[in-house]
């Protein structure tokens, strides 16, 4: 009997819109290759755009209802529900890594992207459960669809996908995650903070895969990785590299402070 693919797998993942689905299909295919139950082929190309649930309605970010700050019960939810929207995306994104880029890249590289995708299915699971704690769940508040319109406009080009979702999408929570643990701790809620706490600490490794592949294809190519990530992030990405920083985090992931200071605002 021949053995199903590593491709086929993820694309059938991909293609998943509901939410609880999605995520025990990652966590399968992830532990499928980690078991060699999988070929290394993809004899299919990836879906341009994965599937996606009937709810959260998707917005452009310019519409999003502004998040109060208070310490409310609806501010709380909604805190949770973009964090598990953020998270629910990072499943395809690295999914997407692994089967679109994986044939080029070759097995190192798609392990360690399946496993991010294990994790962020993880770390969704959680906050879900975190939400139904407070009688919510994930699709009952509007979210943005801007982390997708980085994905597509990097789909050609494995370089400008790693420079700019792990090494500035990834990064960036390094940076914003620290004030959202203080503020949940301050809150009293022990348990979000923990969920943090963890999320973080992965995170710093996901940020490092980017890291260690654009680097190998940069020695592979004979390019600088400093001056070739700069060049990427400002050639694809549509944002800005925001202060302030979490250097420390940061340098753990193995991005030096000079590396990104360069294109700070």
């Amino acid at each position: 009997m021949t053995q199903p693919t590593l491709g086929d797998a993820i694309h059938a993942a991909l293609s998943t819109a509901d939410p609880r689905a999605k995520l025990m299909a990652t966590r399968k295919v992830a532990r499928d290759w980690r078991l060699g139950r999988l070929s290394f082929a993809f004899p299919n190309a990836m879906p341009e755009r994965p599937a996606r649930p009937e709810n959260p309605e998707l917005l452009p970010p310019s519409r999003m209802p502004k998040r109060r700050k208070g310490g409310s019960e609806r501010g709380r939810i909604a805190l949770w529900h973009a964090i598990a929207h953020i998270e629910f995306v990072a499943i395809d994104l690295a999914l997407d890594m692994a089967g679109r880029f994986g044939a080029q890249m070759g097995e190192a590289f798609t392990s360690d992207f399946l496993s991010v995708a294990a994790d962020e299915a993880l770390h969704f699971a959680i906050i879900q459960r975190h939400l139904a704690s407070m009688g919510a769940t994930y699709g009952d508040l509007p979210a943005h669809d801007g982390l997708w319109e980085a994905a597509d406009a990097t789909r050609h080009d494995v370089a400008a996908r790693l420079a700019v979702v792990p090494m500035v999408l990834e990064a960036r929570g390094l940076d914003v995650t620290p004030a959202t643990l203080e503020r949940v701790e301050q809150s009293g809620d022990i348990t979000g903070a923990r969920i943090l706490t963890r999320i973080l600490a992965d995170e710093i490794r996901h940020v490092r895969c980017g890291v260690i592949h654009l680097k190998a294809w940069c020695d592979a190519q004979g390019l600088d990785i400093e001056s070739c990530w700069q060049m990427l992030v400002g050639r694809y990405f549509r944002g800005s590299v925001k202060r302030p920083f979490n250097d420390s985090a940061r340098h753990a992931a193995g991005l030096p402070r000079e590396m990104y200071m360069a294109l700070a605002v």
